[in-house]
């Protein structure tokens, strides 16, 4: 069973169901069939960027930021539980708000794309920038 997590830092109008399903979906159709979990979290600018200097000495806020526990914590030891742990997905809300205006869809549609990105990066798939 594939779990998932979303925690919102506000009163984020995001379908957290929806984010649930479609992740689950997403995680299970790019080849993870065992047990695993993934956390997500919504998150305002100050927060994004608060995370982006910590761990990134980066002061750009970011849209979307995905951690493996090894990135967070440092050599992460995996409970005997059996589940693959995939790591955090961090999402800023307010960066997804301007963007799905600027492409002119649904805010929801552009956080679950945001969420969609991230989740590669935790799977190992990454892109050329």
């Amino acid at each position: 069973m594939i779990k998932v997590s979303v925690t919102k830092q506000s009163n984020y109008p995001v379908k957290v169901s929806a984010i649930k399903r479609k992740l689950v979906e997403f995680i299970a159709k790019n080849g993870i069939v065992s047990d695993a979990d993934v956390n997500v979290a919504i998150v305002g600018e100050k927060k994004m960027l608060e995370i982006g200097v910590k761990y990134l000495k980066d002061k750009n806020i970011h849209n979307v930021l995905s951690f493996v526990p090894s990135e967070v914590k440092g050599r992460f030891v995996y409970p005997p539980d059996g589940s693959i742990h995939l790591g955090e997905i961090i999402v800023c809300y307010p960066q997804a708000v301007k963007e799905a205006e600027e492409a002119n869809i649904l805010i929801d549609e552009r956080v679950y794309e945001l969420i969609e990105h991230g989740a590669l990066h935790l799977l190992g798939i990454h892109h050329e920038e």
